[in-house]
């Protein structure tokens, strides 16, 4: 169990999924934005969760799926020849989505893993990412989960994890590949047990 939330429940999902956590305002989305590419130029199917703390729309007003929405359809799918887009109005006053909810929405053949950006309660591997500048905790002292931490400065956790320059993304991009070559495996094993 998650010592930072003992009660989070162990994801299960057909690929190996990677959360990217920090305090807002440390540069995750930054820092994913340039992952990706070198991520996808080692052929890997990367798909991303992202938690947001506030509403949002991915939607336009006047456009066909927001007219349709606000005319009181709940679920919209919209499909083009380059992308699907999937918007479900919820009750304000519902709980977030969790992670294992959100992944549900993905298509895991069609993946080689997940990053989660956020979700810092669920109980999957991570890597923190700390700016001791911010004045944080450090996450990795309380969540086992936390396998590496990616700062830009020195820090001393009250545990042994590996510690990433957070200014140098070609090696966190590494240490996310070889994360997932020792990982790749066990998603699958785990979904197919009965």
């Amino acid at each position: 169990m998650n010592e930072a939330c003992p009660h989070a429940m162990q994801i299960e999902f057909a690929v190996p999924v990677l959360g990217l956590c920090a305090y807002s305002g440390t540069g995750k989305t930054h820092l994913l934005r340039q992952l990706l590419p070198l991520l996808r130029a080692q052929q890997l199917r990367v798909g991303v969760v992202k938690h947001a703390h506030h509403n949002f729309e991915i939607d336009h007003a006047g456009k066909d799926s927001a007219v349709l929405r606000e005319a009181g359809a709940s679920q919209m799918a919209i499909a083009s020849n380059n992308c699907l887009a999937f918007i479900e109005d919820r009750d304000i006053s519902a709980p977030a989505p969790s992670l294992q909810q959100a992944l549900a929405l993905l298509q895991p053949e069609r993946l080689d893993m997940v990053i989660a950006e956020g979700f810092k309660q669920a109980a999957i591997d991570k890597i923190e990412l700390h700016r001791p500048a911010l004045g944080a905790d450090l996450m990795c002292n309380t969540d086992k989960h936390v396998i590496a931490l990616a700062t830009d400065t020195s820090v001393k956790p009250a545990r042994h994890v590996t510690q990433l320059d957070l200014n140098d993304v070609p090696q966190i991009g590494v240490f996310i590949a070889q994360w997932y070559e020792q990982v790749k495996g066990r998603a699958a094993e785990k979904i197919a047990k009965p």
